[in-house]
């Protein structure tokens, strides 16, 4: 079962508009990534409240405070916390929450970071609830306490830290513990990108790319995104990969739309995973309500897989809904997949 769950993952997460990086693109993802503050596209709150902070910060000579990102994966939250180091002109120190094991390896990047550092956790919520402790009197007092030795000999050495900005991300607020989640001075969360915002990131990751596409192509591959900046640059690479296959290299809105349409990606940004769930829901189970195990075994995905990767967005666009019965498709999930319900759906 554990095989088959990490088999279902690894085939969602290789899904061409997964949030998710692919280790062949994570360098080309990274690259793409905006530098400064006034390169960031969308998140326009977001931008001018840390813009004057950061600046307030610089003017004092203080390390910022301690900043939450939280947000969906793909947003924006590890381009804001290298922003926030560029705009500080500060080294940038990057770990996640399962990297971090044990209390040795908390100490081992405290002890070393430089003063005024930016010290970046993402999936901060999965860092293990002992080492949570951990970062309190280092977050608070920027002191570390160690436990040196054992037993009756064991004593507790207090180590003293350089000031630092701690910047934790997070995709699950709700598992972050209220002691660690109100220690935080800056929290931000980001929300879904709307369709202008995404074609202008399309087109600047074009100029990055030096990649010819105009504004109606920009647009078509923006709208098929699922408002996620990660997933707009994913389909933008295979894109003008079939542009020049193809055409001539440019990419219009025709090109655009071939081009997707080919990688199953539909004009609501459902790919194939996506449309074969709301398939079985809607044919095999006249709609709905149907219960997680069942569904999962219908298609052949695991139960985790379709919670966390396949049905967000899903439920957001209005396909799906959850009831205490199951799973139901809605009216627009059966207009999406042209089928005509049965008179005795219970549609919403």
């Amino acid at each position: 079962m554990n095989d088959l769950r990490i088999e279902s993952a690894s085939i969602a997460a290789a899904r061409i508009q997964s949030p998710a990086v692919a280790g062949g693109e994570e360098e080309l993802d990274r690259s793409l990534r905006p530098r400064r503050i006034d390169e960031f596209v969308g998140q326009t709150q977001i931008k001018e409240q840390l813009g004057i902070f950061i600046e307030a910060a610089r003017r004092r000579g203080q390390p910022l405070d301690h900043v939450l990102f939280a947000g969906p994966p793909g947003l924006g939250k590890t381009s804001l916390a290298q922003i926030v180091a560029e705009e500080l002109e500060v080294p940038f120190v990057m770990t996640a929450g399962p990297a971090l094991e044990r209390k040795g390896d908390v100490a081992a990047f405290l002890t070393a970071l430089e003063p005024h550092s930016v010290f970046f956790v993402d999936e901060i919520h999965r860092l293990p609830r002992a080492l949570e402790e951990t970062f309190y009197p280092a977050m608070e007092d920027r002191k570390l306490p160690i436990t040196v030795g054992q037993g009756a000999g064991a004593r507790v050495v207090t180590l003293d830290l350089p000031p630092f900005t701690l910047i934790g991300a997070t995709t699950r607020t709700g598992l972050l513990t209220t002691p660690l989640r109100d220690r935080f001075g800056v929290f931000h969360r980001l929300e879904h990108y709307g369709p202008d915002d995404l074609a202008a990131i399309v087109r600047r990751s074009a100029g990055i790319l030096d990649c010819r596409i105009d504004e109606p192509g920009a647009v078509e591959i923006a709208r098929r995104s699922r408002g996620t900046p990660r997933v707009a640059n994913r389909l933008l690479h295979r894109v003008r990969d079939y542009a020049e296959v193809k055409a001539d290299g440019e990419i219009t809105e025709q090109i655009a739309a071939d081009a997707l349409n080919m990688f199953e990606v539909d004009a609501e940004g459902l790919d194939r995973l996506d449309r074969v769930l709301l398939e079985a829901i809607c044919v095999k189970f006249g709609g709905g309500p149907v219960g997680l195990s069942t569904l999962a075994a219908s298609v052949g995905e695991a139960e985790d897989t379709i919670e966390d990767v396949i049905e967000p967005y899903l439920l957001g666009q209005g396909f799906l809904q959850r009831t205490p019965r199951g799973r139901v498709a809605t009216k627009a999930a059966f207009e999406h997949l042209e089928l005509t319900p049965p008179a005795e759906a219970a549609l919403f």
